[in-house]
């Protein structure tokens, strides 16, 4: 099955907490980059289509709660 990719737009005032998590957790057979802009980040994940969506949903989930 071909990889997915999902985007999540962090604000700028979390993005470098969440970096700093991504960084620091093995994300397996999932890839993720950052995409910086003025107000925010855009954080593309990659992979089996399945865990990419279950990471965009669960970064969605944290930006609401940070």
């Amino acid at each position: 099955m071909p990889d997915a990719t999902y985007v999540a737009f962090v604000p700028s005032k979390s993005r470098d907490a969440l970096r700093r998590i991504l960084q620091t957790e093995d994300t397996g057979p999932l890839t993720w980059r950052e995409r910086k802009s003025l107000f925010g980040s855009e954080f593309y994940f990659s992979g089996p289509p399945d865990l990419a969506r279950k990471a965009q949903a669960y970064v969605a989930e944290w930006v609401l709660s940070h």
